[in-house]
């Protein structure tokens, strides 16, 4: 899951952005409501959190037109402005939640994961794929009630295809979902990390659409 930070605070952004790294989010930092407009325009992003005081701009005011432009993604306001009609403000302009610093970052993981389960329909906060059971929580995957351990970027290309089942994603999808503007990436990484899934998982559940992506069939089909 891939995450965008418009935040103009370095060293805001740059613990904010650990934090959600250890989280296995793959995460992109901009300091200006502009640079963050343009990195919408050019990448997929899963969710975006929001600081209101931004150089060029009110956050709210930058919402508002995303809105208006029918970009549906989660957003998470995390502002110091705490009063009454900022909040209602930011949650009427389409926020999907509103945060006021400082927060304890448990309580920020838990409410992106809210905003991302409204975001899919989903009421439950596992997933369940047959006889898989994930805890986006607590970084768990069970098949057939046994532990299956992932390695972080492993657990998130599994979440990713996943939260698509049915539906084939592309590389370039699955990229962006795992690694940010400023993360390496070699040619074949995907690869590597799409083999050692398979070999933890069976080689059944993640089907390959050649020249395309990749694909989980959902549960009692083949497509």
């Amino acid at each position: 899951m891939r995450v965008l930070i418009v935040e103009d605070d370095a060293g805001i952004a740059g613990g904010l952005a650990a934090t959600l790294r250890a989280a296995g989010y793959a995460v992109d930092v901009c300091a200006t409501l502009g640079h963050a407009s343009a990195a919408l325009r050019v990448e997929a992003f899963d969710l975006v959190l929001l600081d209101l005081n931004l150089p060029d701009g009110d956050g709210i005011d930058w919402l508002r037109g995303l809105r208006q432009g029918g970009q549906t993604l989660p957003v998470l306001i995390m502002t110091a402005r705490d009063a009454l009609p900022d909040r209602v403000a930011g949650l009427d302009e389409g926020a999907d939640d509103y945060l006021v610093k400082p927060f304890e970052p448990d309580e920020l993981l838990a409410r992106m994961r809210v905003a991302l389960r409204r975001s899919e329909g989903r009421a439950s906060p596992l997933l369940r794929h047959g006889d898989l059971t994930v805890d986006p929580a607590a970084h768990t995957v069970q098949r057939q009630g046994e532990p299956v351990a992932l390695r972080a970027k492993e657990f998130a290309l599994l979440l990713v295809l996943l939260r698509a089942s049915g539906q084939v994603v592309t590389r370039a999808r699955l990229e962006e979902a795992l690694y940010g503007f400023n993360e390496s990436l070699e040619s074949n990484a995907l690869e590597v990390h799409m083999h050692h899934l398979r070999r933890k998982l069976g080689e059944g559940l993640v089907k390959t659409v050649r020249g395309v992506g990749y694909f989980v069939p959902r549960p009692g089909t083949d497509a």
